[in-house]
């Protein structure tokens, strides 16, 4: 008995079609080859109290008020602390959000013998630069972090001194 081409056709094509898809039904019922094992998580380090930090590493903070001693004396109260805030990471890189901005960074201290202040610096910052709605302070601060030169942790409070008597900015340990 023979078939005409075109019947031929149709049954190859159909068997062709049939074999492909239980193919793919088989290697989709099969369950996935295991992933290589990873390696455990790291943890990360432990944050000091906030009654006694002894290092700026892995804590967080957030702004609390800038006090000026330049020719706009007085204190600049931050009327939401959780926008402008500052991690320092174990690795030498700081993240700051400054209102509606971004910015990271590298960070260097040396404590002195109380282990409570010493010297810290900021090195250049790489962020976003967007019009934050008013009263924010965002291109003060990032101007200003240029110029810290110390810190100095007091009632759990950290305290970050400008240059040449420029002012402090106050901050405090941020709610997680």
């Amino acid at each position: 008995m023979s078939r005409p081409p075109r019947a031929i056709f149709r049954l190859s094509t159909a068997l062709t079609s049939a074999l492909i898809l239980s193919a793919c039904a088989t290697a989709l019922d099969e369950p996935p080859a295991p992933l290589p094992a990873a390696a455990p998580a790291a943890r990360p380090a432990p944050v000091p109290t906030p009654a006694a930090p002894r290092a700026l590493a892995g804590t967080q903070w957030e702004l609390v008020s800038v006090h000026s001693m330049s020719d706009q004396p007085g204190t600049t109260r931050v009327a939401d602390p959780s926008r402008y805030t500052m991690q320092f990471g174990a690795d030498g890189s700081v993240a700051f959000r400054l209102d509606c901005n971004r910015a990271r960074g590298t960070w260097r201290a040396t404590p002195d013998t109380s282990e409570h202040a010493g010297r810290v610096e900021f090195g250049p910052l790489a962020g976003t630069r967007a019009l934050c709605p008013p009263p924010a302070i965002d291109e003060r601060v990032r101007r200003d972090l240029a110029n810290v030169r110390s810190y100095r942790f007091d009632s759990g409070q950290l305290h970050l001194s400008l240059m040449a008597d420029g002012g402090v900015y106050r901050w405090r340990p941020a709610a997680r």
